[in-house]
């Protein structure tokens, strides 16, 4: 059975050429007591191999990448929040809402006026 995974948006990745990859991976299991008098030479490899969606996927778990996380901004919220100065704004996080639903595929047309 093939599933085909599509990029849906991700970068592509190099791929390895065939017959490169994870040496482990690739060992396969030598049968044992061959009965055509080889010692049972005869070999099964298994291999894996990712597309580029899971090779991205990979990439995004290993983030390192402090700089998506403003420690400056973090430590301000902090601070507004711990001395009672930080302000909610509820139609602002209305309208976030409102657009997240609407990339998602929300319901079209179920205003309730």
């Amino acid at each position: 059975m093939n599933t085909t995974i599509q990029n849906n948006g991700l970068p592509k990745l190099p791929q390895a050429p065939a017959g490169q990859g994870n040496a482990p991976a690739q060992q396969g299991n030598a049968a044992v007591g061959g009965s055509d008098g080889t010692g049972g030479a005869a070999r099964t490899d298994d291999r894996v191999k990712l597309t580029d969606s899971a090779r991205a996927l990979q990439e995004a778990a290993r983030t390192g990448d402090a700089a998506a996380i403003d420690s400056q901004k973090v430590e301000k919220i902090r601070q507004a929040l711990a001395d009672g100065s930080y302000q909610v704004n509820p139609a602002r996080i209305a309208d976030g809402m409102l657009a997240l639903d609407a990339q998602l595929g929300g319901a079209k047309g179920t205003d309730k006026a």
